[in-house]
């Protein structure tokens, strides 16, 4: 199981279009990733539909806060590595960090993967 972790809000001004694209980005390495034979996973697959439940208004809001980057650490700690895609992300750069404290894999392009077994 391999985390994609590239950036969400970085760069968009919380432009919902900028967003929505960003996480298709991560969403089509995860694709590449399972066709590879491996699991792909974003933390914001997870994330997204609960800030929603939870009532979050906008990214940034205590919500948000409360449930974002604690779900893709919680996700990260399941995962066997970390495969950092798109532009400058302070939490995709936070999630290779703690990858490789614990560790695990690190890879920043789908050729550097290992075929799944």
């Amino acid at each position: 199981m391999i985390l994609v972790a590239g950036p969400y809000r970085s760069g968009t001004g919380d432009d919902p279009r900028k967003l929505d694209a960003n996480v298709r980005a991560m969403n089509e390495a995860a694709l590449s990733l399972f066709r590879a034979g491996h699991l792909g996973v974003t933390g914001e697959a997870l994330a997204l539909p609960l800030l929603e439940a939870a009532g979050s208004t906008r990214p940034g809001d205590a919500v948000y806060e409360e449930i974002f980057h604690p779900v893709a650490e919680q996700l990260l700690a399941r995962c066997d590595a970390v495969l950092r895609t798109g532009g400058p992300s302070e939490g995709a750069d936070r999630m290779v960090e703690r990858a490789r404290a614990w560790g695990k894999a690190v890879y920043t392009g789908l050729d550097e993967i290992p075929a799944a077994r």
